[in-house]
């Protein structure tokens, strides 16, 4: 049967469900997707509920939850104080230390970590091998683990053994330098740390925003006579933006996640005055048994965290994918 060039042959319309079944995409979404979700629930939706029941009572943790009653005296488990754990953490002079800390920690990073892996980008990005050999040498810091980077670091800066002693020993001081147990010098030597160990991350993803810019933009810019500079901050910075923004976004909820860099080094001393609010967290509500407190402390983090991520994503990065 012969059809006339001019009448328009229609063919059924898949829909996106037929689509996803044609294609495999259905089958591998039943693979992976219910495993993703199961873990997650596991892991960050039921703890999260969990501090939310937990937070308005006193608590120490012991038997089973909170408002269940105890069968030998009668009284439930937990007492129910409402909001007095929230009003304790945010008129307690070490919490207020530990946001500061927390802030200085996001401060640094973009101001200094960020901008010096960007400088370091710019310089090693093209393929070679020598810069190959760079990229894994300021990369091996972030491989290390946080725990083991705190652990070197707490001997590194020990004025008994460590640089601190030859450093004191160089300067002719009669009494040894500790700078882990002075304040403020054992929060600015965390910052130290942080900086040297989460450099090379933040230079990675400025490395491959440089690699995708097409080669034939940078040479129309030379042949037009830009210069080295003309060319990085007229044309490379402008398009790494997207790279900036999830660097920086990076930045901050790591930031509010510092832990187990603080915990070999200083464990939050001396005096309280080196805590982030997680460390914060751990000492005033896991290792002093008062969960509740705890728990409050972690409302505080997933409400601020939740609430930069939403912002963070409907202004700066509006429009990207």
């Amino acid at each position: 049967m012969l059809v006339s060039a001019d009448r328009a042959v229609t063919l059924p319309r898949q829909s996106a469900f037929q689509r996803m079944l044609s294609n495999g995409q259905l089958k591998m979404i039943l693979i992976f997707v219910p495993p993703a979700i199961l873990v997650f629930t596991v892991f960050v939706i039921l703890p999260m509920l969990q501090a939310g029941l937990f937070s308005p009572y006193k608590w120490s943790g012991y038997g089973p939850v909170p408002w269940a009653l105890n069968e030998d005296t009668g009284k439930t488990f937990g007492r129910w104080v409402g909001a007095q754990n929230f009003d304790r953490m945010l008129s307690h002079s070490a919490f207020k230390q530990s946001l500061i800390n927390t802030l200085l920690v996001i401060g640094v990073s973009i101001a200094i970590q960020i901008p010096l892996a960007m400088t370091m980008a710019l310089m090693i990005y093209r393929s070679s091998r020598i810069n190959t050999i760079f990229r894994l040498i300021f990369f091996l810091p972030y491989i290390m683990a946080e725990v083991a980077t705190g652990l070197i670091f707490s001997f590194v800066l020990d004025g008994n053994y460590g640089l601190s002693k030859s450093f004191s020993d160089l300067m002719g001081w009669d009494k040894a330098f500790f700078p882990l147990a002075e304040r403020p010098w054992a929060f600015y030597c965390i910052l130290a740390v942080i900086v040297w160990k989460y450099f090379g991350f933040h230079m990675m993803i400025f490395i491959a925003g440089l690699q995708s810019i097409s080669n034939e933009v940078l040479e129309a810019a030379r042949i037009d006579g830009a210069k080295t500079l003309q060319t990085v901050f007229l044309i490379k910075l402008p398009l790494l933006w997207p790279s900036i923004t999830i660097s920086v976004f990076y930045a901050v909820l790591g930031g509010l996640q510092v832990f187990d860099v603080v915990m070999p080094m200083t464990a939050g001393g001396p005096s309280n005055s080196s805590h982030t609010l997680v460390s914060y967290l751990y000492n005033f509500g896991f290792i002093r048994l008062n969960i509740g407190f705890g728990s409050a402390v972690g409302v505080f983090l997933f409400v601020v965290g939740v609430a930069f991520a939403f912002l963070y994503r409907k202004t700066v990065q509006r429009g990207q994918t």
